[in-house]
């Protein structure tokens, strides 16, 4: 597997095509088309392709952007063939875009990604050491993505500090891929209380009042099949844990880490108090 840059117009269809395959976009107005490819690449965007021999295994795509005033790079996709999944190539990736941010002098990398996808925030948070404190409802409106479609598309907003000691550690961590854990932060307080519905895992109560620097919320691990197959339960998890980290974004805590736990029904979000978040 190799990972380079890609600037041509045939490179530039291949992720396309792709971009297309994963997210089901087809021709659809949620697609970035080959022009924005062009004009974005040509003036500080990074697009990077993972390449088995001369195949397209997966890509990643940012673009310059300004936060507070000061330049960053904004992550739009990350996507990897699903042949290829869970043997680190996301991650890989992900690691030669941080390379190629630093280059330019950009130490500051953004991207969104739905709270309920337990894969996703295992890469972003404990894998890459990405934080978030901000949650935005409904970010994309809605989606004609087979991905998305059936919940509101709420999203957090990862922020990776490409240099900082967390990053560096993550990055360093040699942990297996898709470590389960018997219990997931141990004596940390629960915010929110699951039960099995019909074999899947249901929200039935959470706490919006708590006060402890560490607190824990749960998700299900496999959300995205739950859309499909019971769009219903999939819809009050998202009101659920929109409430829970509304609240607790709003009172000064900051999602830190995720652990899968218990077998493969579920993950678990660290919230800490920004104030003690390294």
């Amino acid at each position: 597997m190799t990972i380079r840059p890609l600037r041509t117009i045939a490179e530039f269809r291949e992720v396309y095509a792709l971009e297309s395959e994963v997210w089901g976009y087809g021709s659809s107005e949620d697609a970035v088309s080959i022009p924005v490819f062009v004009a974005t690449v040509k003036r500080g965007g990074i697009l990077l392709g993972a390449y088995d021999g001369a195949r397209l295994a997966g890509f990643v795509y940012s673009i310059v952007g300004l936060k507070d005033g000061r330049p960053m790079q904004w992550s739009h996709m990350l996507a990897v063939r699903p042949e290829y999944r869970a043997v680190g190539i996301g991650r890989a990736l992900k690691i030669e875009q941080r390379r190629a941010s630093l280059a330019t002098g950009i130490d500051l990398m953004e991207w969104t990604c739905d709270p309920l996808v337990a894969v996703n925030a295992h890469l972003n948070l404990r894998r890459l050491g990405a934080v978030v404190r901000e949650y935005v409802v409904d970010a994309y409106g809605d989606s004609v993505s087979p991905l998305h479609r059936g919940a509101p598309t709420d999203r957090f907003v990862a922020e990776w500090w490409l240099r900082s000691p967390r990053v560096e550690a993550a990055l360093g961590r040699t942990e297996p891929v898709a470590a389960v854990r018997e219990g997931a932060f141990p004596g940390v307080v629960r915010v929110n209380t699951i039960q099995h519905r019909g074999g899947s895992p249901a929200c039935i109560d959470y706490d919006l009042e708590r006060r402890e620097p560490d607190l824990a919320v749960a998700i299900p691990a496999a959300f995205t099949d739950m859309l499909a197959r019971d769009p219903a339960l999939a819809l009050d998890w998202r009101l659920a844990t929109r409430a829970v980290f509304t609240r607790y974004f709003t009172k000064g805590y900051q999602a830190v880490d995720f652990a899968f736990e218990g077998g493969v029904d579920r993950g678990v979000y660290l919230l800490r108090k920004a104030d003690a978040v390294a």
